[in-house]
């Protein structure tokens, strides 16, 4: 009997599709405080409070992406270390820039 040694993945929970916007931008913000390390809840929650209501639906949707990823790789990013993958480059560009000024 041979078994599976695969890690199982945790599916991610999918907002709904006519999720309210101000709902997404409450997720979203949650999201940004409840990191894996403090620099990023300390950067990301700061960047959401002041950015996430004045983006359009394209941008918010990006930014959900973005916080898909992990956190060790953001970090790297927004201090300049490793560049942003192109789908993030502007949006990582906004978050360092935005960080300089806190």
């Amino acid at each position: 009997m041979t078994q599976d040694t695969a890690t199982p993945q945790i599916p991610r929970p999918v907002p709904p599709a006519d999720e309210p916007r101000d709902t997404a931008i409450r997720r979203l913000q949650m999201r940004s405080m409840r990191r894996g390390i403090k620099e990023m809840d300390l950067v990301l929650s700061a960047y959401s409070r002041d950015r996430l209501t004045g983006m359009s639906d394209a941008e918010l949707a990006l930014y959900d992406q973005l916080l898909e990823e992990n956190d060790q790789d953001l970090l790297r990013w927004i201090t300049g270390m490793d560049a942003a993958p192109g789908q993030f480059a502007a949006l990582i560009a906004d978050i360092s820039a935005r960080g300089r000024t806190w």
